[in-house]
């Protein structure tokens, strides 16, 4: 990031004439300690801790968790106030609500680093943006790169705001069942929380996220990375079963999926999870793989979603794209999967073979064996109709391109049946299903 310099006296100067959000993205990194900086009781600013390590395996027995500390606004949204209020050269009401905000949230680092920077600039012009006494920058130049990376994607999640009534491009279709979905932008570190409602998807709150240290698409067991996919929470953990380290609770995710496996991908236990009691945040880049959020964030998250339905989307990057742009390729799908459907009831069996890939496999039946299958379930099902309910059909484009549909399976007669979960892959440019298996 390039060097800007800034001076805000007392008498609360303007920011240079740069952009006004280059002159944001480092505020909150212009100094380490305002308490050894300026000798002054009032910073209290909590001391660097670096970043522990996330988890790729099951965590041990709980110790337990303080309750969440009521807050006035999020966090972050007050915290993003006094960056304005900072770019419109008001700093004496970001300095008081910069103190309001760290006696609310103590643990709040980048918070707290913010208000050392204006308590600083009430005495002094600051030499340059990300400025620290030498003796206090050599202790933690990671740290102090880490807060300024985390404030540049928090002030980016403000400038950058997805296009009013757009969606990723991923959420294809969702069934009124599937009442809420979320999606993970790597590149921004942002959380996005959607529900599901009489006119769909709509988008409720986004967060700040941590993800792995070394980035995302993960690849092998402890390598540090964030896999890059379509995947569904599968349970809920408590946090009384779980040790501080992981916050108020955790929510793991079904990685890795059937494409994963295809490629040849390892690892697990990729979990979104909240924070230990005595941070508010983790840094951009700091988990072993999982996507980690403050816990009050995650409390809403917790709040709402449900384990098996809830799809989680992880992209490095995500397209944004209004529904009705979109509306030709779902009703192309919808069809496509109806054709399945179709095939699946009549009784065709070559037909119905047709659907699948020669590549098919589902863990314990290759394609040979599968149409065995599937000529006895056919024979079982002949002359009874065949309904799907709650279709969900979720999109996955890389090295190629993937749909990932869910389904109840329904016989005529029964009110419920088995839910089931197929991959498609495009194999000479038409669709075919290289996996099939129930889930429920």
């Amino acid at each position: 990031m390039g060097r800007e310099f800034c001076r805000l006296p007392a008498t609360m100067g303007k920011w240079p004439s740069k952009p006004f959000w280059r002159g944001l993205l480092i505020t909150g990194v212009c100094a380490l300690s305002v308490g050894a900086m300026a000798g002054s009781a009032q910073a209290r600013v909590v001391r660097a801790k670096a970043p522990a390590a996330s988890h790729e395996a099951a965590p041990p027995a709980s110790t337990s968790l303080p309750a969440l500390q009521a807050q006035s606004a999020p966090a972050e949204a007050r915290l993003l106030e006094i960056y304005k209020l900072v770019g419109a050269g008001q700093t004496r009401q970001a300095l008081s609500k910069a103190e309001a905000l760290i006696k609310d949230v103590p643990n709040f680092q980048l918070a707290q680093l913010v208000y050392a920077d204006l308590l600083t600039a009430q005495m002094r012009p600051l030499p340059s943006m990300g400025h620290a006494p030498d003796d206090l920058a050599a202790k933690a130049p990671q740290r102090l790169d880490q807060l300024r990376m985390e404030a540049d994607r928090r002030l980016q999640a403000l400038r950058d705001r997805p296009p009013q009534g757009a969606l990723p491009t991923q959420f294809i279709e969702l069934p009124p069942t599937t009442k809420h979905a979320i999606a993970v932008d790597a590149s921004k570190s942002r959380l996005y929380l959607f529900e599901n409602g009489p006119h769909g998807l709509q988008l409720v709150a986004d967060h700040y996220a941590s993800i792995g240290r070394l980035g995302a698409d993960k690849s092998f067991e402890g390598d540090q990375r964030t896999p890059l996919g379509v995947y569904y929470i599968t349970s809920r953990l408590d946090a009384r079963k779980l040790t501080d380290f992981y916050g108020i609770g955790a929510l793991p995710l079904n990685y890795p999926n059937e494409y994963d496996r295809r490629l040849g991908k390892t690892g697990g236990g990729i979990w979104l999870h909240g924070v230990p009691s005595d941070s508010y945040a983790r840094s951009p880049n700091s988990t072993d793989g999982c996507v980690v959020l403050a816990n009050p964030e995650l409390q809403t998250i917790l709040d709402r979603v449900q384990p098996r339905s809830t799809p989680v989307v992880i992209a490095r990057s995500l397209q944004w794209v209004t529904p009705l742009k979109t509306e030709p390729q779902r009703r192309s799908l919808h069809n496509l999967i109806e054709g399945w459907r179709v095939a699946r009831a009549s009784g065709d069996l070559n037909r119905l073979m047709s659907f699948y890939s020669p590549q098919f496999a589902n863990g314990t039946r290759d394609l040979n064996q599968w149409r065995q299958t599937l000529e006895k379930e056919v024979t079982q099902q002949r002359g009874r109709a065949l309904q799907l309910k709650d279709v969900a059909i979720l999109g996955w484009k890389d090295k190629s391109d993937i749909l990932v549909v869910t389904f109840g399976e329904v016989s005529d007669g029964q009110r419920t049946g088995a839910v089931k979960r197929q991959y498609w892959g495009k194999e000479g440019g038409l669709w075919k299903i290289f996996y099939e298996g129930v889930i429920g």
